[in-house]
């Protein structure tokens, strides 16, 4: 997720757009012992249903990013695992964002989530009524679970200083853990921290879960928080790694294109390509820097098949902390900062320049965009590649530089980061399609490997 420059006042913009996979999770063939998170035996895989989204919420579901006022704390409870090994997979659809639909609580409900590779608190919506944004989902209802409790305010997360969860919290009346969340486009999402397990059948479960339980929020679905941080959903179930491969928007008449998600082993994973994934110990932590993101060393970008004169330390953390390169599912487009994006925008202006639309700005962050046909112009504009060390590249095709953004317009994926209000490179799923990504959490690196995504799933 992009990072506010500034510790006291992190608010980030989101994109308008960004994709929604879609994960159903029936119940599982019956086994004796629970099952661990941390250890990859066998694969599970599940069936996709797709689920539209609005354009309301596409646009807010994203953020771990708040205004910070917040309270913290240096303890959590440590928690433990189920009790034999698994290796979990999952399917999902494309519409316009990422949600996964995960089964919550004992017996499980089914919850919409937005999955989010900048986010760690993990919150879910547990409205006493229906928001009045559509489209309407199901609630959690907590009285139907025999696992939910509440954190009381004497819990160490609602205390202040946990070093990397930067959260506010507060005490309600009835002595609970109160969170608030305020989006940067003035949408919030408040409730009350919970425990809760995310159950995917009588044998296959996940501990007690530190949770957001939202009973005031703008929006109709949750998210899923898959950074590093100590109170993420990867962290408290203790996965070693998880993947996902996502596919292109193209698609038949009538069908839907279908990608895989992975907790757990991938048997997809012995043709990734690795680089190492940046971590940043506590005396390394700079203003503009998010720490707990999945960072990784860029090098370059080729467009056309001509190497842009780009420095290789725009894309890496300077003393500040600006220009940082992380990998965000949460993200739809990629995101550049400015000497980055003036020298990609001056070459897309080399070739198809008489081409652009005039005075045109998507979002207030992209402004390489047409009106012409995207076919033609991406022919002219060429393949587009970033590179990374040790020969690692994520390519994208020239019939995939553009992306339909709305009234039959067309513009680069890249906006730039600046005028988003981050210091930061970000690689979006946009740039992420037809493209495993791995995060081996336990050998702290990234892989990268080629598909057909839309064919892998059954």
């Amino acid at each position: 997720m992009p990072y506010s420059p500034s510790t006291n006042t992190n608010i980030i913009m989101t994109p308008t757009l960004f994709f929604l996979f879609i994960f159903f999770f029936p119940l599982l063939s019956s086994a004796h012992n629970s099952l661990h998170l941390n250890h990859t035996s066998f694969s599970l895989s599940f069936p996709l249903t797709s689920l539209p989204l609005s354009t309301n919420t596409a646009s807010k579901m994203l953020r771990d990013s708040l205004i910070v006022y917040s309270n913290r704390t240096r303890n959590t409870t440590r928690l433990a695992s189920p009790s034999s090994p698994y290796n979990y997979r999952l399917t999902f659809n494309y519409s316009m964002a990422l949600i996964v639909n995960l089964p919550i609580g004992t017996p499980p409900q089914v919850q919409p989530m937005v999955l989010d590779t900048g986010s760690q608190l993990s919150w879910i919506q547990c409205h006493r009524k229906p928001p009045k944004v559509p489209p309407p989902t199901v609630s959690f209802d907590p009285s139907r679970s025999s696992t939910f409790s509440n954190l009381p305010c004497t819990h160490p997360v609602c205390k202040p200083r946990i070093p990397d969860f930067t959260l506010p919290t507060s005490c309600d009346q009835n002595r609970l853990c109160h969170y608030s969340y305020f989006y940067a486009d003035g949408t919030y999402a408040e409730g009350n921290l919970v425990r809760e397990k995310f159950t995917f059948s009588r044998s296959l479960f996940t501990p007690p879960l530190i949770l957001g339980c939202a009973t005031e929020s703008t929006d109709p679905r949750g998210i899923l928080g898959m950074n590093r941080g100590r109170l993420s959903f990867a962290s408290q179930s203790k996965i070693t790694k998880f993947s996902y491969c996502v596919p292109t928007r193209e698609t038949r008449p009538g069908s839907t294109p279908t990608g895989s998600f992975y907790l757990g082993h991938n048997p997809n994973s012995l043709r990734f390509r690795f680089i190492p994934m940046l971590t940043f110990s506590q005396s390394q932590r700079m203003p503009n820097l998010d720490p707990l993101a999945y960072t990784v060393a860029l090098q370059g970008i080729r467009i056309g098949g001509r190497k842009l004169n780009i420095s290789p330390a725009v894309f890496h953390a300077d003393a500040g902390g600006s220009g940082q390169t992380m990998v965000d599912s949460g993200s739809e487009f990629t995101y550049l900062v400015n000497e980055a994006y003036d020298k990609v925008r001056a070459e897309v202006v080399r070739t198809v320049g008489s081409r652009m639309k005039k005075d045109y700005v998507y979002g207030g962050i992209a402004d390489m965009c047409f009106d012409g046909n995207a076919i033609e112009i991406g022919r002219l504009i060429g393949d587009m590649v970033f590179e990374f060390e040790k020969g690692v590249e994520i390519a994208i095709p020239k019939e995939r530089v553009l992306a339909s953004v709305e009234g039959g317009v067309h513009c680069v994926g890249i906006g730039n980061s600046d005028k988003l209000g981050a210091a930061s490179n970000i690689i979006g799923n946009f740039h992420q399609q037809n493209l495993w990504v791995e995060f081996d959490l336990a050998n702290r690196r990234v892989g990268f490997g080629a598909a057909d995504c839309s064919r892998l799933a059954p």
